[in-house]
């Protein structure tokens, strides 16, 4: 169990990864194993929240991964469709304020609307902040950070870290305290590459679907035996 005596950290970042290889070891289709990973993140919002994190952002759909199959990529925007007809309402009544990190003009249809009205409903909550990063890529938002500075004519002399960081999808918000891999790989795969300067690094073999209590609590014990110098000595 996590010590009562050290704080959690105050925005934990997750890489949901592995729920291909879930699947695969169950010989079910990959896409199955996407739907159980989406099933399994209410139950671990609610788990974070419990322990006190006040942001959570999940990874769930890169800029790179629109070049997957054309099959799998429309299954997963059916079922972020889906996630967000029926769980928008749940966690509203849960005090849960969603928001959205990266692009939704790519989406198709209404897609983005019905996300846009999400937010907007949930937009005044005080409990935790989700943060859902779908079309999103680290690289691509610092680019088109870049670009709003160059459209905006901002003179190079007024440019710092914290106007910078404004601009990002992510501005407002605090950096991650953590990061956490699911799924046994040890990257970042394009993900915070700007907020993730001083982050600590969780990497676990356990695939997306079966991370729950047990893993998050081992997670935010490992994170608190840490010392965060920032640079210091």
């Amino acid at each position: 169990m996590v010590s009562k005596q050290v704080s959690p950290p105050l925005h934990v970042a997750v890489i949901m990864d592995g729920n291909g290889r879930w699947a695969r070891k169950r010989g079910l289709p990959r896409l199955l194993g996407h739907k159980v990973g989406g099933e399994n993140i209410r139950p671990v919002v609610k788990v974070f929240a419990g322990m006190g994190v006040k942001y959570l952002t999940l990874y769930a759909f890169s800029t790179e991964n629109w070049a997957r199959p054309r099959i799998e990529v429309a299954g997963l925007l059916r079922l972020l469709a889906g996630k967000v007809d029926r769980e928008t309402r749940a966690f509203h009544k849960e005090n849960v304020r969603l928001m959205h990190l990266g692009r939704l003009d790519r989406l198709p249809g209404k897609l983005g609307q019905r996300i846009e009205a999400a937010i907007e409903l949930t937009r005044n909550n005080t409990g935790i902040t989700l943060c859902l990063a779908f079309d999103y890529g680290g690289r691509d938002e610092i680019v088109r950070a870049v670009r709003d500075i160059v459209n905006d004519e901002i003179p190079p002399e007024k440019i710092d870290r914290d106007s910078f960081s404004l601009r990002l999808y992510t501005g407002g918000l605090p950096d991650p305290d953590l990061i956490i891999r699911t799924g046994g790989e040890m990257r970042l795969s394009n993900f915070l590459i700007w907020q993730a300067a001083y982050s600590e690094l969780y990497f676990t073999p356990v695939l997306w679907p079966d991370f729950g209590q047990e893993e998050v609590e081992e997670a935010l014990a490992k994170y608190q035996q840490r010392q965060r110098r920032f640079g210091n000595v």
